[in-house]
């Protein structure tokens, strides 16, 4: 399917084809209008035999069409000039030309035969002021065609350049969504590999296992290939990956709860968006304590909008993050969420009593 019709399909523009299909309507009733007010005129005036006025106008209308047609097809390719409508009209004027040279005696000698053909013969005034009066007529009709035609045209000009400014913006979205993902990864990466070279002057199978455990992360990210979002349950899933790595080497210093329920596992969510949470415990409140750290991971539905939150009991918010400075990880988290949900979908740190902070995301549940 032709990816212009299928965006105007999506923004309720309406293809070329219905548009011609309409204006042919329009036309066809302008006609059927006209006949039927020829029809009245020629009855008022004692005529019974209606074909006549029929004939007339239906002369008319068929040279019309033909001289319109004609016209349509000569100057489509001029359509761009829209844009300078100057020079679209006088692309059009030559044209008036033509119908004034042509109409009368196409219409006229149509009229002439089909008179003759049934034995009369078809009076009319003299051909000097048939020709004025006609070619009258037949200008304002032409007018009005160049004028609905320009009409038209415009119109679907301004529609093409809405779908044309959407259809950028939308890969001006997608290419800043990528930039944003590429730089979350190599980050993740970077702290994790940090992790596991601290771990291996204490511990060399451990940190051979975590390799081994880093490698199925990596692999789930791969799996997401070049997605901006997945399901919440491929999230979940590469998240207690990277909570692994990181409770193995603070294992006597970290508690880590999940609280998930079974429900929105199909809610389309940013990828890696809950790891750069979780990090940020770690970073922020485990490495700087020696006791231990009570960790609660949670992701629930609420009507339509997906819950998902990091607390810790032992974390202290900077005043900056709590007036919504953050550090680049959760700054790159919102406008990620920005550029995929505006103002339904949000990212807020709070301080908890006696000590604790609570990140939650909020964002519509799309499956």
């Amino acid at each position: 399917m032709n990816p212009f019709v299928m965006n105007q399909a999506a923004t309720g523009i309406p293809p070329p084809r219905r548009v011609r299909q309409l204006v042919v309507l329009a036309w066809l009733l302008f006609w059927v209008l006209m006949t039927v007010a020829a029809v009245q005129d020629y009855r008022r005036d004692g005529g019974t035999e209606l074909w006549q006025p029929m004939l007339w106008e239906g002369s008319s209308l068929f040279v019309a069409a033909v001289l319109l047609l004609a016209q349509r097809r000569a100057t489509r390719g001029h359509d761009a000039l829209v844009a300078t409508p100057r020079r679209w009209f006088l692309v059009q004027l030559p044209w008036l030309a033509v119908f004034w040279i042509a109409f009368v005696p196409l219409a006229f000698g149509i009229r002439h035969g089909v008179y003759a053909l049934a034995g009369r013969v078809y009076e009319h005034e003299g051909w000097a002021e048939t020709f004025f009066y006609e070619n009258v007529r037949i200008s304002v009709f032409f007018s009005l065609f160049v004028l609905v035609t320009f009409g038209v045209l415009s119109w679907q000009a301004m529609l093409e350049a809405r779908v044309r400014a959407e259809r950028t913006a939308g890969l001006l979205r997608e290419a800043h969504l990528r930039q944003l993902t590429q730089q979350m990864q190599p980050h993740f990466l970077f702290n994790a590999l940090n992790t596991i070279s601290a771990l291996m002057r204490e511990d060399v199978d451990q940190a051979d296992a975590l390799l081994v455990r880093l490698a199925d992360v990596l692999r789930a990210t791969l799996a997401a290939g070049t997605r901006q979002q997945v399901p919440l349950a491929d999230e979940l899933r590469l998240l207690r990956g990277y909570a692994d790595l990181m409770t193995a080497r603070h294992a006597d210093r970290v508690t880590l709860a999940w609280d998930v329920d079974a429900a929105p596992g199909d809610c389309q969510v940013p990828v890696m968006c809950l790891q750069p949470l979780l990090e940020n415990v770690f970073r922020h409140t485990v490495e700087r304590r020696r006791g231990n750290v009570r960790i609660h991971l949670s992701a629930r539905q609420r009507g339509a909008d997906l819950v998902l939150a990091v607390e810790d009991d032992a974390g202290h918010l900077d005043p900056a993050a709590s007036s919504g400075g953050t550090g680049t990880a959760l700054r790159n988290l919102r406008e990620r969420l920005q550029v995929l949900h505006g103002p339904a979908a949000s990212l807020t740190l709070a301080q908890l009593e006696p000590a604790g902070v609570r990140t939650t995301i909020v964002l519509p549940c799309v499956s």
